[in-house]
């Protein structure tokens, strides 16, 4: 396994057959229909423009395992220090320590940028997710009962935090 910067052109097709296969069959996404292809000409449009990285996981063949990114937190500039992550791994090859292994890289970026917290919304009830997290330094920063309703069933959605040792230098403004 190596890891790449993603693509639309290389990753895009097999980042949106993760993301569609999260959609249907787990509360790893909160929505309820398979995204079409042409959204991820915004999605990693929306990546590029953030500067926030795309990072991937591939085998020997290039064939993407799984993927880890993040985004904007919330759009008001005191919270720039802070990134929401995101990490999905192939259903195939889940378990093989693809997602920790990501997270790390991921977390190395973040601290290379100069970002200061990490945050992660995991539904509550996804044990793997919050163990994996828990193993890297994240705690548990508070839960919001009921926040999304999928599957016929209300979902809590818990957040996870990892606080970085950067920014060096954090301005105001």
């Amino acid at each position: 396994m190596k890891f790449v910067s993603c693509t639309l052109e290389q990753h895009g097709a097999a980042i949106l057959e993760i993301f569609n296969e999260a959609i249907a069959h787990s509360t790893a996404l909160y929505d309820y229909r398979p995204r079409a292809a042409d959204s991820m000409t915004s999605w990693f449009a929306t990546k590029a423009n953030g500067r926030f990285p795309v990072l991937g996981a591939v085998d020997d063949s290039d064939r993407l395992l799984g993927f880890a990114s993040y985004g904007t937190f919330r759009a008001w500039p005191a919270y720039k220090y802070s990134v929401e992550h995101s990490v999905y791994v192939h259903g195939d090859h889940r378990g093989r320590g693809i997602g920790p292994a990501l997270m790390q890289q991921l977390i190395a970026a973040a601290t290379g940028q100069q970002y200061h917290v990490m945050i992660g919304g995991i539904d509550a009830a996804n044990a793997g997710s919050i163990a994996m997290h828990e193993r890297l330094g994240f705690v548990h920063a508070g839960t919001i009962r009921q926040a999304g309703f999928k599957f016929g069933r209300w979902l809590d959605l818990a957040f996870y935090q990892l606080i970085l040792p950067t920014p060096d230098r954090p301005v105001d403004g």
